[in-house]
C-alpha cells in the first residue's frame, strides 16, 4: 500500500510539474523560444499572489482573478517590447536576454520581499483530505492535478480549434508566409507569451499554496519544467502532462527508497528517457 501511495502522490505531483511546463511547451511550439527566465516568472506569479492576498485579503485561489490578467499583460508587453527583437535564426540572443531577465527578476524580488521564505495561507484547503481505498489523499494535490488537466485541455482547444490557434500554428510553421497572409507575427508572438504567462501565473499560485518559496528557487522550477517538456515531447501539450507525471512518480519512488534520492531519481529518469527517445515520448506531429 505504501508503494501505491507513492505512485499516487507522484502522479498528483506531476500535475504541478505539468503546470510549470505548459507555458514552456506553448512558447517553444509557437516561436521556438527557450525562456531561461520561465522559472523566475513562476516565482514572480507566486509573489504577486502573495501581495494580492496580503493587501486585498483575498483567498489565494481568488487571487488568480488579479494575478492571471496581470501576468498575461506583462507577457504581452515583454514579448512586444523586448523578446521580439531577439528572435531570428540565431538562438543565442533570446537565451542571453532571458537569462538577463532571470537575474533582474531575482534581484527585484530580493529587494522587494527579502530572501526570507514566504508561503500563502489557503486555510483548510492545505490540510483537507479524502479517503480513497485506504489511502488519504490531499484535496490540494488533487485540485492542482485537475487544474493542470483543465489548463492543458484549454490550451489544446485554443491551439487546434480556434482562429488564434490557427494563427499560432501558421506563424510557427512559416513566419514569412503567415506575414504575407496578413498575420502580424509580432502580435501573434505577444499573444502567445501572454497566454503562456497566464498559465505561469496559475503555476505560481499553486506553488505558493503548496510549499514555501523565495526569490532563488526559480532555477529549480525551470529544470522541472524543462524535464517534463522534453520527456513528453517538445511542443506536445498532453505529452507535457505525461512528462510531469513521469517526473513526479520518479521523484516519489526515489524518495521512498531513500529520501536523498528524490531529485536524483527524477534527473536519472529524465536522462534515461532522453537517451532512448531524444525527441521525447510523444514528439509533436502535424494534425
Amino acid at each position: 500500500m505504501e508503494w501505491v501511495n507513492a505512485l499516487l502522490q507522484g502522479t498528483l505531483l506531476g500535475g504541478l510539474y505539468a503546470l510549470f511546463a505548459a507555458g514552456l511547451s506553448l512558447i517553444f511550439g509557437v516561436m521556438r523560444l527557450v525562456n531561461i527566465a520561465h522559472g523566475d516568472l513562476i516565482v514572480l506569479g507566486a509573489y504577486l499572489g502573495l501581495s494580492v492576498t496580503t493587501v486585498l485579503g483575498f483567498h489565494p485561489m481568488l487571487a488568480l482573478i488579479v494575478v492571471v490578467p496581470a501576468m498575461a499583460i506583462f507577457g504581452y508587453v515583454l514579448q512586444r517590447g523586448i523578446l521580439n527583437q531577439t528572435l531570428g535564426k540565431d538562438i543565442l540572443p533570446p537565451l542571453l536576454v532571458t537569462f538577463g531577465l532571470s537575474v533582474i527578476i531575482q534581484n527585484a524580488l530580493l529587494e522587494t520581499y527579502s530572501a526570507d521564505p514566504q508561503k500563502m495561507n489557503a486555510g483548510a484547503l492545505e490540510t483537507a483530505s479524502v479517503s480513497l481505498g485506504g489511502l488519504s489523499v490531499g484535496v490540494l494535490p488533487v485540485l492542482t492535478f485537475a487544474i493542470a488537466i483543465a489548463v492543458i485541455a484549454t490550451l489544446q482547444w485554443i491551439f487546434y480549434r480556434t482562429a488564434l490557434g490557427r494563427a499560432f500554428r501558421a506563424t510557427s510553421d512559416n513566419q514569412e508566409i503567415a506575414q504575407l497572409m496578413g498575420l502580424n507575427r509580432r502580435h501573434i508572438f505577444g499573444l502567445a507569451m501572454a497566454l503562456a504567462l497566464a498559465v505561469t501565473a496559475i503555476a505560481g499560485i499553486m506553488l505558493g499554496i503548496r510549499t514555501s518559496f523565495d526569490p532563488s528557487i526559480g532555477g529549480g522550477r525551470l529544470i522541472f519544467g524543462f524535464e517534463a517538456v522534453i520527456i513528453g515531447g517538445l511542443g506536445n501539450l498532453w505529452g507535457t502532462l505525461v512528462g510531469g507525471v513521469i517526473l513526479g512518480v520518479a521523484q516519489t519512488i526515489g524518495a521512498k527508497i531513500d529520501p536523498g534520492w528524490q531529485l536524483l531519481a527524477g534527473h536519472l529518469t529524465f536522462l534515461v528517457i532522453l537517451a532512448v527517445k531524444p525527441n521525447g515520448l510523444f514528439p509533436r506531429i502535424s494534425e
